[in-house]
């Protein structure tokens, strides 16, 4: 497996993603949502829509973690 190099943000962003499991795009810091589409380059997270309540038709942008157990490596 190879091993992929994440910067701080982009390690605190993906740790954000990994704990809530998913969570809507929108929910991200502002601040740190710029690192998004780093990590679907990257292939670690992945974005997907689906309606955010039952009762709802308009859909969202949710991110979830693409395959568990990806090791990563902090930037020198």
């Amino acid at each position: 497996m190879d091993l992929v190099y994440l910067t701080k943000v982009e390690r605190d962003v993906y740790e954000l993603i990994r704990r809530a499991g998913e969570i809507m795009a929108k929910d991200v810091p502002l601040k740190k949502a710029g690192v998004i589409p780093s990590l679907v380059r990257k292939e670690l997270v992945e974005v997907f829509k689906k309606p955010a309540s039952s009762m709802s038709r308009k859909k969202h942008k949710f991110l979830r973690i693409k395959v568990e157990g990806d090791e990563y490596v902090e930037k020198p």
